[in-house]
């Protein structure tokens, strides 16, 4: 399932500009649908830009009431991947190199390819939101409290401790 970008053939291609389509479900991820991507990558010199639009509907378990739910995805990707260590040569060159709040760049370290596969795989990944919640109305605490108390008989040993305070 391999969606290889040759770092070759965007060079060679028109205004080093590259325009693709991705539709597929990406394995590890519980898709609905296929996740949707238009994305361009762009040769900028030392640097390769890919930027573009991914959408798509996941499965994702709420963290409330542990019920599945449908989460519509969609956001912006937009990456730079270094085609050479660029932090290598500011080293040896005893220049500065400053990373900006936002920015962040990958190092290739020299590879001619970029996976696109892994690329979307990691965007999606880490667009799923901090807190899953099903809903605003989501009645998380009375779904579990209705299941039986369930207790950890390991911990039993910890009922009849006594602390006796330091005077």
């Amino acid at each position: 399932m391999e969606k290889i970008l040759s770092l070759t053939e965007l060079e060679n291609s028109e205004n080093k500009t590259l325009h693709f389509t991705f539709d597929e479900k990406i394995e590890g991820i519980d898709c609905v649908t296929p996740i949707h991507a238009e994305l361009c990558a762009k040769s900028l010199g030392d640097i390769v830009q890919i930027c573009g639009n991914v959408k798509g509907k996941v499965m994702l378990e709420c963290d409330l009431c542990l019920e599945k739910f449908e989460y519509d995805m969609d956001f912006k990707l937009d990456e730079l991947f270094a085609k050479s260590s660029l932090l290598g040569e500011y080293e040896e060159s005893g220049q500065e190199f400053e990373i900006k709040d936002g920015q962040f760049v990958t190092d290739l370290n020299g590879e001619n390819e970029i996976d696109i596969y892994d690329l979307l795989y990691q965007s999606v990944i880490l667009n799923f939101p901090n807190k899953k919640v099903c809903g605003i109305n989501c009645k998380g605490k009375e779904y579990l409290s209705k299941e039986e108390d369930i207790t950890d008989p390991r911990l039993d040993v910890f009922n009849n401790l006594q602390i006796n305070p330091k005077n």
